[in-house]
């Protein structure tokens, strides 16, 4: 049977990046239950138990697991009804020396859970550099538009000016909040180690003839060899599912960061004032051949309202998980897991390809501000009358006849605003005339952005990006096939 015969998911077809999908796949998964074993025979040889050398050498010598051994273990789970069971069966025929000594003392949840909290681990630190990259692209981007002026928007309709820079400078600190979480969790991050069926290390106390030292030791030499700093104080059968929660609740704000801006970035387009990068021959529409659509913002902002929902998900294995342990948590985990990374991944991916290739449209920014500024002006017009000696009150009713004028020009009649020419052609503002065009200059109206701009990304942002410099300098932008 063909691939095309059967469903497999957009985010591994389409979307993610090859080295995601090699941490969820099947043969990582077996292959790094099958190195958990490793290491517990190689710790529990150190400590006293006798395992043979032959055992530990076929273990280390067959750890990737063979399309064969993957067959084997198919037999081995229709007839077990049990995928550990039927993998340590299978290990055991390649490593028949060790068939006897494998998984001594462990649960199942000692690689299962082991091995998620490994992917986990692995999947943060592919995250976390990509994050820093789509942030670095914002830095540039921000840095060099700190000074050009542009219509702020609040309830979507003109406010006073901001810059393109400091839009941006926005849009880089949420993004910054995100790469704090996800930091967070990933330092936190702690192993199950060998624990027992319920968490109590019963058998392990048993294999070491009552000695709870060596349990300790065991689990040090475990978290030495996975590369995990403890374990967690207590478990149960499993790790508590509020790790997954926890990892879930700063991985997937990300989805939510991304389709805040992504809309912001449609909407712009929409304006004509920004658009994503748009290749040579790329078709917006099948219909419409003119169109420009900006759709890798569209797949982000879909990518991202699936991410930024997926905590229901893990709120609700880990509330319902009862006691000791409760298996309704392994279907789901199989998919929430993998799926939360490699939608983290597709995101930043596409991110990184649209941040690095902004294009701006100073004309149009500029038009849309002439339509807004005049009216934004007419403030400082009324203090320069008054300088004059020309009555506050009586220069605000001049001002609001003009303006309700020229906004019917705009809005009635679909023309642009023309309320300086109306002034201009006022006698009552004629103390004022020489004056006007310096009053409308939108770097006036911008305050304080360009430095707001410059101290966050020169300051906060370049320190914390300074963690990712080594990455960073490696960093190519993602090229994006679809």
């Amino acid at each position: 049977m063909s691939s095309y015969d059967k469903y497999q998911t957009p985010l591994s077809t389409r979307y993610a990046s090859q080295e995601m999908m090699t941490i969820f796949s099947a043969r990582e998964r077996a292959s790094t239950w099958r190195q958990l074993w490793v290491w517990l025979a190689e710790a529990e040889k150190e400590l006293g138990l006798p395992i043979p050398d032959e055992a530990l050498e076929q273990m280390r010598a067959n750890v990737v697991v063979s399309d064969k051994a993957f067959a084997v273990a198919r037999d081995y789970e229709a007839k077990f009804r049990h995928d550990v069971m039927a993998h340590v069966h299978a290990y055991g025929e390649d490593a028949p020396a060790a068939a006897g000594h494998i998984h001594l003392g462990a649960t199942s949840c000692y690689v299962t859970d082991n091995a998620d909290l490994i992917f986990q681990q692995r999947a943060l630190d592919l995250l976390l550099p990509k994050l820093a990259k789509v942030i670095k692209n914002l830095q540039e981007f921000a840095l060099k538009y700190k000074d050009m002026p542009t219509l702020g928007f609040t309830h979507y309709q003109p406010a006073q000016l901001i810059t393109v820079g400091k839009r941006a400078a926005q849009w880089i600190q949420e993004l910054m909040m995100d790469l704090e979480d996800i930091e967070t969790v990933r330092e936190r991050l702690q192993f199950r180690g060998a624990q027992g069926t319920t968490g109590s290390q019963a058998t392990f106390l048993e294999l070491f003839n009552g000695d709870a030292e060596k349990i300790k030791q065991l689990n040090e030499i475990l978290c030495k060899k996975a590369g995990f700093r403890s374990t967690y104080a207590i478990s149960t059968q499993t790790y508590t599912r509020k790790v997954d929660l926890r990892v879930a609740n700063a991985v997937c704000a990300l989805g939510a960061t991304a389709e805040r801006i992504c809309s912001d970035i449609r909407h712009l387009a929409n304006l004509k004032e920004m658009e994503e990068p748009f290749e040579k021959s790329q078709i917006g529409s099948s219909a419409m051949a003119y169109k420009r659509n900006p759709m890798r913002s569209e797949r982000i902002t879909a990518l991202g309202r699936k991410l930024a929902r997926l905590p229901a998900n893990f709120t609700a294995t880990f509330e319902t998980q009862w006691f000791e342990r409760t298996l309704d948590d392994s279907a789901i985990r199989r998919m929430d897991i993998p799926e939360m990374f490699l939608l983290a991944d597709s995101i930043l991916l596409a991110l990184d390809n649209v941040t690095n290739g902004l294009v701006i449209y100073p004309n149009v920014i500029r038009a849309h501000i002439d339509q807004e500024l005049p009216f934004m002006a007419t403030e400082s017009i009324l203090m320069k009358l008054a300088g004059h000696g020309v009555s506050r009150q009586e220069a605000h009713e001049e001002i609001r006849v003009l303006s309700h004028q020229a906004s019917d020009v705009v809005k009635q009649q679909g023309g642009r605003n023309d309320l300086l020419e109306r002034i201009k052609k006022t006698e009552f503002f004629k103390p004022v005339w020489n004056d006007i065009d310096s009053l409308v200059d939108p770097k006036l109206f911008i305050g304080n952005c360009p430095q707001i701009v410059e101290d966050y990304c020169n300051g906060e942002v370049a320190a914390k990006l300074a963690r990712y410099k080594e990455a960073l300098d490696k960093a190519s932008t993602a090229q994006l096939s679809i």
